[in-house]
């Protein structure tokens, strides 16, 4: 038998070079997946991140991202919460807040361009650009609209009055005279007007809050010591999704108000109310124009009660990423349920019951913001998808969850005795504890970095971006 020509030996040697082949090439893939994870982060880009600290943002942005936002932050309403997400936002991006010079913009007072710091009408266009307004102002377009950009994005957030008034109660008991000379909030609203004097100092914490918040006109039986003696009446029904955060909206529904049902937008872009003298001050017709103007000037109303589905929504309406709407719970208090529907008469006790009807008549006005802001947002939810909503909220609270785990002291908010650091201590104000945050020790410097930003109350949050953009004048030394 002669020798072999290369061609066969090549066909009698393939099967086993393709077999050697493959046993060093499976030999090197079970290497690579023991050594996967050392290997993986010796080699800058090839870095796995933690389970914690996965991105929720979309792989290819289809929009550009909203960065000139004014948020009007209303009393007792999650509106906390919302400006630390926007402190963290802007403060990751370098953007450029319109800052007050102390922490409020003089309220009650309606706003005013002259006091935000560092604005400066003179200078014209050689002064900087301001991208965010957020911090506490009683609201005033036309002074708004000195300081911001009028394509500017404007939102704020409402909460239902009968949760809202148990809150403001417990907080502002010792600021408001009216609440101040009650013994109880049962007490006070079985009979306000033995207690609430229009015009008293701290008064306009008792009664509309939001109302007064959004700066609309007041009727003047708020705004005299002559009103009418009678308690409003609460409006005749309609319906109005009521359900805790997440559940199943077509489960229940609660009727408020024909009279206050969401009016058409009366104009494009953003226009300062004048009031048409026709109209009579507090009647349904003067209600409703003002919730048309709203509707105006606001481009979207969080709803407290809803508090996920909203940040989802305000996610999609400034092409943000899930992550940059990831935020823990801010000046909320120890024993509070804030988060959770108080609409719903499921579960309540008849007194309960009587406290919340009594709550929202009192305040009318707000409960009229209420009613028309829930529609509008289950208007926005029903565009955007419900099952698709569904699952944006699941992914928000499985990462929420997941960075309490990761960056707090038993994963949750904490009493202030238990804060130590005066960095994340809150601003302790009123009859009840305002919850705040201990960072757990151990975390690598960027995480704590991240960490920090979650945890800092809106006060420390505040001087700290007040120092970035007004740093202190260094002194130089004198000449000898």
């Amino acid at each position: 038998m002669g020798p072999l020509s290369p061609t066969r030996t090549m066909c009698l040697r393939g099967p086993w070079s393709l077999g050697v082949a493959l046993g060093i090439f499976m030999t090197i893939g079970f290497a690579l997946q023991f050594w996967g994870g050392p290997f993986q982060r010796r080699v800058p880009g090839l870095q796995l991140q933690q389970p914690w600290a996965q991105s929720l943002e979309p792989a290819v942005p289809s929009c550009q991202p909203l960065q000139r936002l004014v948020f009007l932050k209303t009393h007792k309403s999650g509106s906390s919460s919302v400006l630390s997400l926007l402190h963290r936002y802007g403060d990751r991006h370098g953007l450029r807040f319109a800052l007050p010079v102390r922490y409020q913009f003089g309220y009650p007072r309606l706003f005013q361009a002259s006091r935000v710091k560092g604005y400066r009408p003179q200078d014209g266009d050689t002064q900087l650009p301001f991208h965010i307004l957020c911090h506490h102002m009683r609201f005033n377009l036309k002074e708004v609209l000195q300081v911001m950009p009028s394509d500017s994005f404007f939102f704020s957030v409402v909460r239902d009055p009968a949760a809202l008034a148990r809150s403001a109660f417990s907080y502002y008991k010792s600021t408001s005279s009216a609440f101040r000379k009650a013994p109880s909030l049962a007490a006070f609203l079985a009979n306000p007007r033995a207690f609430y004097r229009p015009g008293a100092r701290g008064d306009h914490y008792a009664r509309n809050l939001l109302w007064f918040d959004f700066g609309l006109p007041l009727p003047p039986e708020m705004m005299t010591k002559r009103g009418n003696p009678h308690l409003p009446r609460e409006p005749t029904p309609r319906q109005l999704h009521v359900l805790p955060s997440g559940a199943d909206p077509r489960a229940h529904t609660l009727e408020p108000s024909a009279l206050f049902h969401p009016a058409a937008t009366v104009a494009d872009g953003h226009s300062q109310m004048s009031s048409p003298a026709s109209l009579n001050v507090g009647s349904p017709s003067f209600i409703q124009w003002n919730l048309a103007w709203l509707d105006s000037v606001f481009d979207l109303v969080l709803v407290a009660e809803y508090f996920d589905e909203s940040l989802v929504l305000l996610a999609d309406a400034l092409c943000w990423s899930l992550d940059d709407v990831v935020g823990f719970m801010h000046n909320a208090q120890a024993g509070g349920v804030h988060g959770r529907s108080t609409v719903s008469d499921g579960g309540l006790t008849a007194e309960d019951r009587q406290l919340t009807a009594r709550a929202r008549a009192w305040n009318n006005l707000d409960w009229a913001l209420y009613v028309h802001f829930n529609h509008s947002l289950w208007a926005r939810i029903k565009q955007y998808g419900q099952s698709r909503l569904e699952s944006a909220v699941a992914q928000l609270r499985a990462r929420r969850e997941a960075l309490a785990k990761h960056c707090l002291v038993g994963g949750e908010a904490l009493e202030p005795k238990y804060i130590t650091d005066r960095q994340f201590r809150p601003f302790q104000f009123g009859s009840g504890k305002v919850l705040g945050y201990v960072l757990r020790s151990g975390l690598s410097l960027q995480d704590r970095e991240e960490c920090e930003r979650l945890a800092t109350p809106e006060l420390q949050y505040k001087d700290k971006l007040d120092a970035k953009q007004f740093p202190p004048a260094v002194s130089l030394p004198l000449k000898t």
